[in-house]
């Protein structure tokens, strides 16, 4: 009886191995399951800086979103795009809510500090846009004193507030939309916008507008613009590094870019 006991039980543990391997598919079947599946790249903006980002009935549109999902592409990554206010990115990246940021961010020693930067993407300078019918404005030697608009977190904005440190009188108006701060321009609320040069442009180009121009010659033309991600993160940092060579080598940037300037 024992020795029956014995090999029942033996045949019941070689049962069990045999269903578990069969079952499972066995480890190499799993492992091939999961190289297939794509893997999510989420991606922080703030879809308010056209034609860099935006948004048109839900979907994210721009040369910066065309050119991540070029990059996810060519990486095997399906890319998921975050909005949020343009100060909340860089601490998006920190608490790891999303894995990259692009959203026209220029490379500043300030930011390196807390983050890191792929390669540069974009070469960008500022511009100065005021009224038709304003003359007293030709360059940045007329700004102090005056009514400035820009938008929250660029470097618009930055350049406004030095304006300010070195002329109290100077009025600082920041907006969250760059819209905006060109509809107040437009009412005569402030006397100029400081921008980015090919947002001021598009922006001109796209609302036909006749009643704002862009004057002065383009400044801070060091200005470029980088995908940001969590410091230290240096296989996320490699991963779109490469990605973004390709999409250079293989020519999609150049069809990216001359989709949208």
């Amino acid at each position: 009886m024992k020795k029956l006991g014995r090999l029942f039980l033996s045949g019941l543990m070689v049962f069990a191995l045999v269903f578990t391997a069969v079952g499972c598919g066995g480890p190499t079947e799993v492992g091939e399951q999961d190289q297939n599946q794509s893997q999510v790249l989420r991606v922080g903006t703030n879809a308010t800086f056209p034609p860099f980002e935006m948004q048109e009935s839900g979907e994210f549109l721009g040369f910066d979103m065309d050119l991540i999902r070029a990059i996810g592409e060519e990486q095997g990554f399906t890319v998921e795009i975050k909005h949020m206010d343009f100060k909340a990115l860089i601490p998006a990246l920190d608490n790891n809510k999303i894995d990259a940021a692009i959203a026209g961010m220029s490379i500043k020693p300030d930011r390196l500090e807390s983050v890191d930067f792929t390669e540069p993407y974009f070469d960008a300078g500022l511009i100065i846009a005021v009224r038709n019918n304003n003359d007293t404005i030709k360059s940045t030697e007329d700004l102090k004193g005056k009514k400035l608009a820009a938008q929250n977190g660029t470097t618009g904005a930055a350049y406004c507030d030095s304006v300010k440190e070195k002329d109290p009188k100077t009025v600082v108006r920041i907006f969250d939309d760059i819209g905006a701060a060109f509809m107040e321009l437009e009412k005569g609320g402030v006397d100029a916008v400081v921008n980015d040069l090919p947002v001021t442009a598009w922006y001109l180009k796209e609302k036909e507008s006749t009643n704002v121009k862009m004057v002065g010659e383009v400044f801070s033309a060091d200005e470029q613009y980088g995908i940001a991600v969590k410091k230290g993160n240096q296989e996320m940092l490699d991963m779109l590094n490469e990605g973004l060579q390709k999409i250079r080598d293989n020519g999609k940037y150049d069809e990216i870019y001359n989709k949208w300037f």
